[in-house]
């Protein structure tokens, strides 16, 4: 029979625990709560705010509240978003509307033709603009995480 050291079994254990973890941590906290729509039934998540004077928000990400405008739909007024059946996951940012960014790979550059705030902001801003689409009718929704004061959506 094969022996492990005690010290071995430690840190395997405490490697283990801490893969758990760590897989527990990144994924999202999904909302115990089911919110109705007139097009279905959406489940948010929770986010805990950096501050410990603020408190969580339950954040309902990529609603639609229009069909999208692409095809047939294209260039025409806003339709009524589709139904949909079952519990839609509303955890992930949708596409933004297709728009034109300036180029900010060469910063000197860019900040020949920008004040320097705006240079950060578009820094900042950037990785969640890269997702883009016709398909982008979407809203991006954040209540108060305590319950007192539901949205009615």
């Amino acid at each position: 029979m094969l022996r492990c050291p005690a010290k071995a079994v430690d840190i395997r254990v405490a490697v283990i625990l801490a893969l758990t973890v760590a897989a527990t941590v990144a994924g999202p906290r999904y909302s115990s709560r089911i919110v109705e729509t007139k097009s279905g039934s959406i489940r948010g998540i929770i986010l805990e705010l950096s501050s410990k004077h603020l408190e969580p928000v339950e954040a309902f990400r990529g609603v639609p509240y229009a069909a999208p405008p692409v095809g047939e739909r294209r260039y025409m007024p806003p339709g009524p978003p589709q139904s949909w059946t079952g519990t839609r996951l509303a955890d992930s940012f949708p596409p933004v509307c297709p728009q034109r960014l300036p180029d900010i790979t060469n910063k000197t550059l860019a900040l020949m033709n920008m004040p320097r705030g705006r240079y950060l902001q578009l820094k900042r801003l950037l990785p969640l603009l890269q997702n883009q689409s016709e398909d982008c009718l979407y809203l991006n929704l954040y209540v108060p995480g305590s319950g007192k004061y539901y949205a009615i959506i």
